[in-house]
């Protein structure tokens, strides 16, 4: 049995994970899924002091309660930077780390410095609309779900991403991975290009583990049953 834990991006909440958290767990596996500060079903609960460490300390204080040890962590897309800082704070309830099509910050880094120019430009101007305190979704054709119930599913659960933890930095006092088992599984049809520099970054790190999945950026909602094959392989 692998204790895991899934951890959804950005614009999304443990729903996400409905289709392959079942099958993990009939396979015998503990998995949770919890939903980072105003977000899913905490989408109640934005505010401006939402920074990339509450997302952090969110995923800490469930392996603390929970009180994991051995954990997988998933971390997808906006969900890998959490992981990372997981990892740093409290690696003795941690085994691997795997980074589903994720981001990747290093200390001091947020995830807008990864933007370019125009893509940062953007991304405040959206937020503009809500006083800065959060970011719309964007179209889930963005994530490579194609058109249908699908689509739809996802469009209507998609929730505004807080924005102070796209501009905040991450603090870490270990490099990422922390020294930890650590893989990258890139998601290739289509590409979710702003996410280019994290799998550039992470091809090239020694000593981990990269796959391919032939599915778009949100590989839980299109190829649940191939992703927890993967999971599975990886933990």
């Amino acid at each position: 049995m692998t204790n895991f834990v899934l951890l959804h991006g950005a614009w999304h909440g443990a729903w996400c994970w409905d289709r392959v958290a079942p099958i993990l767990r009939a396979r015998g596996h503990h998995v949770l899924t919890p939903t980072q500060t105003g977000l899913g079903e905490r989408a109640h609960l934005p505010h401006a002091g939402i920074t990339v460490d509450t997302f952090v300390q969110d995923l800490v204080g469930v392996l603390q309660a929970e009180e994991l040890e051995r954990a997988v962590l998933v971390g997808h897309s906006f969900g890998g930077i959490a992981i990372t800082g997981a990892a740093d704070q409290v690696p003795e309830r941690v085994r691997s780390l795997i980074y589903l099509d994720s981001r990747i910050l290093e200390h001091g880094e947020s995830a807008l410095d990864q933007a370019t120019p125009e893509q940062a430009a953007a991304r405040r101007d959206a937020a503009a609309r809500s006083g800065g305190i959060s970011l719309p979704p964007p179209p889930v054709s963005d994530f490579g779900v194609p058109d249908g119930p699908d689509a739809d599913w996802v469009t209507r659960r998609m929730t505004p991403h807080p924005f102070g933890s796209m501009t905040s930095k991450l603090h870490l006092r270990n490099p990422v991975g922390n020294g930890l088992p650590c893989a990258y599984i890139a998601c290739m049809a289509p590409v979710y290009g702003p996410l280019e520099p994290a799998r550039r970054w992470a091809r090239g790190r020694p000593g981990w583990q990269w796959r391919e999945m032939a599915t778009g950026h949100d590989a839980m909602v299109t190829a649940p049953g191939p992703l927890a094959d993967l999971l599975e392989e990886l933990a």
